[in-house]
This record gives structure tokens, C-alpha cells and sequence, in this order.
């Protein structure tokens, strides 16, 4: 998507216009963000994704004017005629290339922010109470209506009681009914509560944002490992002590070697190459469940012998491939050579046309590289057929 065409999925803006005035700022409403808007799964379709192991749903409904919550699979669900009840299907995009095309719809955002599509269904009243999300959300409608009231309220203590993340004083300050097509996006902490007017379908396009916690831990986690391949010159040694004095209080913890403990961690290099390499490989890991299809190699062109002629390349749905400068990471991993020009396009565009001019530089070793992606079910060519799925054998 280009950043400053003027689009109607954010009601006329440019990506960059948007970005400016609403991310993390305020809401907005868009009419026809998608007009004649089609679902990429129907109610029954998501239903018997609910249905599979390795989806991860949840059901919440009312029960004694209680909020109750049951996690999936289910083998059964309330009937349709049945109000007041939800059900949430997390990470279709994982599932479903119609689902993930959607969501890369939203890619004016960084891939590294980019999370999940999640769809709900709701029968007449059903929703999931007065909350906040500590992310940034865009509520497309599909099916059916839906009613939300919103805030930007400062009260945000959950209610003790209560089983969900439910606000104990949602003080709503605007309201809208949302039609297919219709979307709202919505910055962090920004109380809202959506109530289904009869059967309705909901599309929610979330990012991610990792606490403050989490990249700390994580930077000092990727630190450590780097320890373990290369130690750097100050932290080689030991601990010494020469001029440490006879105690009579044998139990006291010295101060040198407090000291030292703080001298030797300061001279651990936190730096952006470490920041990055943690970022990659943490960011672009595959959820836990994530399964890549079987490929059978002997049915595909060789892109050593065959290239410029083996066809287009695309990335996995499932697949999760960043980069920073000339560093590439792909499910996980870090790329072990310089990313070159072509790598670089298939992680934006998440497609590569062999016959393309910017491939002409690859070298045999990254076409080898690509070879091992399609053998692992993370790249295909774009008319490849579905096979059976497996776990991969690199994961």
C-alpha cells in the first residue's frame, strides 16, 4: 500500500495521514471501510474452526448476570436461537489465506506490530462486556450489526468479580452501530463494549505490543546466550580479592564483590546489533501450534537449474519473515548471510518473481537457502497446490 494514496479502508486518509493524526492518539470511524464487503469465512466456517485442537477459541456469555468463560475446542456450541453468547476464534489468519490476505491489508503498520486476525460471532446481545486492550485494534464488521460504545476514561480498575477483564465503572462518552464493511479503529486503553444486534460477525486486526518487562527480559536473555559464544575481553578472568581483610562477621556479603557483580554486567554489550537480533528471531517465532504443509520436492522446478524460469515465490501464511538493514530473520531464525535486494523484497512484498531484475544477484548459496524454505513448507510457488499438513522438520 502506498503511504500517501488516500484510501477508503482509513475513510479517505493516506496510510501516513492516519498514522499522524489517529495511531495511538485517537479512534475513528470509517464507513465502507471495505465496500460490498465479503467475510473470508462464513459463521459455520469459523464454528468448525472451533472445533480443531490447535485453534485457540474461547465462548463467553451471561449466566445469572455473571460473565462466564469456557476455552476451546468445542465439540458442541449453544444454538443460534440461543442470545447473549460469543465466540472468539483467535489467529485465523494462521488458518485461512483469505483471512491472512486480509490482514495484510492493515501491513501500512511495521510486520514487527502486525499480530492477528480474530473473528467473533454473537447471537442477539452477546458480546464480551466493558474492557480495554492494551494494543492498538481495528473492529471491522462483517456480518450482521453491531453496537459499540467507546471512552477514553481514566478509571481503568477491573471489576474483582468478574472472571473477564471486565471495567467495574465503563462510563461510555460515544456510540455507533456498525454495518458490514463498517470499522472502527481503536488506540490502546480505550474503553469499549460491543453488543451484537441479532447474529453478527466481527473482524479484529490487533498488534502487538510487548511490555517493557518483556523486551528487558529478553534483551538480558539474548544477552546471556551471546555470552555463551563469545565472551568479551573485560568479563575474562575472575573474581580477585587481594586486598581483602580478616572479618570477625563472616556472614556479611563483601562490597568488592558486589561491585564486581555490577562492573561485570555493565560490561555486557547491550547494544542494536544484540537489540535487533533478539527482536528478529523473538518477533518473527512461530505461535506454538503453528503447523507447515508437506512438500513433495520431486514435482518442483529446480531454482538452481531452472531459474529465472521457475516461476513467483510466495511466503507461507504462517510465515513470519523482518529485516533491519542487511540482517533478515525468518520463523525464528536469523539469516546467516547479508540479506541481498531480492530477500529484502520478499520479506516487504512477501512475493518474488524468479524472472524479476532484482534477482539476478542472488548467489547459489541463498538459492539454496530458498530451496531448504520450500522444502520446509515456508515458501511456495504461487500456484502450488495445498498439501497435507505436518509439523516442520526445522521447528
Amino acid at each position: 500500500m502506498n503511504a500517501n494514496e488516500s484510501t477508503a479502508l482509513l475513510a479517505g486518509l493516506t496510510p501516513a495521514q492516519f498514522m499522524q493524526r489517529h495511531w495511538q492518539k485517537k479512534p475513528l470511524l470509517i464507513r465502507g471501510a471495505i465496500p460490498d464487503f465479503r467475510p473470508p469465512l462464513s459463521i459455520a466456517d469459523v464454528k468448525r474452526l472451533s472445533r480443531q485442537d490447535e485453534v485457540e477459541s474461547r465462548l463467553v456469555w451471561r449466566e445469572d448476570g455473571q460473565w462466564q468463560m469456557e476455552s476451546g475446542p468445542f465439540a458442541r456450541l449453544p444454538p443460534a436461537k440461543e442470545p447473549e453468547w460469543s465466540l472468539l476464534v483467535q489467529g485465523v489468519n494462521l488458518h485461512d489465506d483469505a483471512a491472512a490476505a486480509l490482514m495484510h491489508r492493515f501491513r501500512f503498520v511495521p510486520d514487527a506490530r502486525l499480530d492477528d486476525l480474530m473473528i467473533s460471532i454473537a447471537t442477539d446481545g452477546g458480546g464480551v462486556g466493558p474492557h480495554f486492550d492494551s494494543y492498538d485494534v481495528f473492529l471491522l464488521q462483517a456480518v450482521g450489526q453491531r453496537r459499540w460504545r467507546i471512552g477514553k476514561q481514566k478509571d481503568l480498575s477491573l471489576d474483582p468479580n468478574a472472571l473477564l477483564k471486565i471495567l467495574a465503572n465503563f462510563t461510555p462518552t460515544e456510540e455507533f452501530v456498525l454495518n458490514p464493511g463498517d470499522m472502527l479503529y481503536l488506540p490502546p486503553a480505550y474503553a469499549h463494549d460491543g453488543i451484537a444486534e441479532g447474529e453478527c460477525m466481527t473482524i479484529s486486526i490487533g498488534f502487538r505490543s510487548p511490555s517493557l518487562v518483556e523486551l528487558a527480559r529478553g534483551m538480558l536473555e539474548a544477552a546471556a546466550d551471546q555470552l555463551s559464544d563469545r565472551t568479551p575481553t573485560p568479563l575474562k578472568g575472575h573474581y580477585r580479592d587481594p586486598d581483602q581483610p580478616a572479618i570477625d562477621q563472616p556472614a556479611a556479603l563483601p562490597e568488592t564483590l558486589v561491585d564486581a557483580a555490577l562492573a561485570a554486567a555493565a560490561a555486557v554489550p547491550l547494544d542494536r546489533t544484540l537489540a535487533s537480533r533478539f527482536l528478529g528471531c523473538w518477533l518473527t517465532e512461530p505461535k506454538p501450534d503453528v503447523v507447515f504443509d508437506a512438500v513433495d520436492m520431486d514435482t518442483l522446478p529446480d531454482l538452481a537449474e531452472d531459474w529465472p524460469a521457475a516461476g513467483v515465490l510466495t511466503l507461507d501464511r504462517r510465515t513470519l519473515m523482518i529485516y533491519r538493514e542487511r540482517t533478515a530473520f525468518i520463523n525464528g531464525e536469523m539469516i546467516d548471510h547479508p540479506a541481498s535486494a531480492a530477500l529484502r523484497h520478499l520479506a516487504d512484498a512477501r512475493t518474488l518473481d524468479c524472472a524479476d531484475p532484482v534477482c539476478r544477484k542472488l548467489t547459489d548459496a541463498e538459492r539454496s537457502m530458498l530451496t531448504d524454505w520450500l522444502d520446509d513448507g515456508w515458501l511456495h510457488f504461487a500456484d502450488q497446490p495445498a498439501a497435507p499438513a505436518r509439523k516442520s522438520a526445522r521447528r
